[in-house]
């Protein structure tokens, strides 16, 4: 069933995304609509929380929790690069953010500030967005609405990686370390990876430095390119392959299956024959 993916037109696919970007970002606007409204009431915060986000736009999201190890400032330790680069003229990129830092974890809190500063910062000209409450509904719109998930971890700091997983499933590829299911889901075919650090003791400027590469040499042109009925093909096999991959393999159907024919089943039937268990 899942192979059947691949097979999928190319153009019916990208209709698809594009509709349901258009719905997200109709979500995240109304949201921040009803905020000004009902709790801001200042115009600076309208614009940070995403209604001027464009859904023709190139749209990276990065949301979980805001945990050191996660990164979530990864692209932001040099903004003017960052800045140049979702401001192009010609192959502008957008990112949305949201999530929370536990109120215990001070350094969490100062990356949450950073972010949320620089989408109130003109010079972003509103294309970066901090989504405020982070919940299963914004996660949904989220999921569904960018086209490149972010999970940039300090490996090997990630226990799984599941946001990854959901995106994928949404048919968005993941840009990311080779951490949590990354590590294992990254075929060549399904998205991007960062590099082993050599020097895994130290990994932040390597990584950070491979990010921005991949976006400006990879990421931006393969989402650009496209053939005269203005679909980007090569970005289109990329995403069915995200989902098959997902599907396929990163789903509670395998998880199942996987302790049952590796552990349940293996001890069910020591416990049968009066041998211990299994050692696994």
């Amino acid at each position: 069933l899942w192979d059947r993916v691949l097979d999928i037109d190319d153009a019916l696919l990208w209709q698809l995304h594009q509709r349901l970007k258009r719905k997200s970002f109709r979500y995240l606007t109304e949201e921040a609509r009803q905020r000004w409204r009902d709790v801001w009431g200042k115009a600076r915060h309208l614009v940070a929380s995403g209604p001027l986000l464009d859904p023709e736009v190139l749209t990276l999201g990065f949301a979980r929790r805001f945990a050191t190890y996660k990164r979530a400032d990864l692209l932001l330790r040099q903004e003017e690069r960052l800045l140049e680069m979702i401001t192009d003229e010609r192959r502008p990129v957008q990112i949305v953010f949201a999530g929370k830092a536990h109120p215990a974890d001070d350094a969490g809190k100062r990356i949450l500030q950073r972010i949320y500063k620089l989408s109130h910062d003109p010079r972003s000209a509103g294309r970066v967005a901090f989504v405020q409450d982070y919940e299963m509904h914004v996660a949904r719109a989220l999921f569904a609405g960018v086209d490149v998930w972010l999970n940039v971890p300090r490996v090997p700091k990630e226990a799984s990686g599941t946001s990854g997983m959901k995106a994928a499933l949404n048919l968005v590829p993941q840009l990311g370390t080779l951490d949590g299911w990354w590590a294992e889901g990254y075929t060549g075919d399904n998205g991007w990876m960062i590099p082993a650090a050599p020097d895994p003791a130290d990994p932040d400027e390597w990584d950070w430095d491979h990010l921005f590469l991949l976006l400006e040499n990879e990421v931006v042109p393969t989402y650009h390119d496209r053939g005269e009925d203005g679909i980007p093909r090569a970005w289109a096999r990329i995403m069915k392959h995200a989902l098959w991959i997902a599907g396929r393999d990163f789903t509670t159907d395998r998880m199942l299956r996987d302790y049952t024919n590796d552990y349940y089943v293996p001890a069910w039937a020591a416990s049968l024959e009066g041998d211990d268990p299994p050692d696994r």
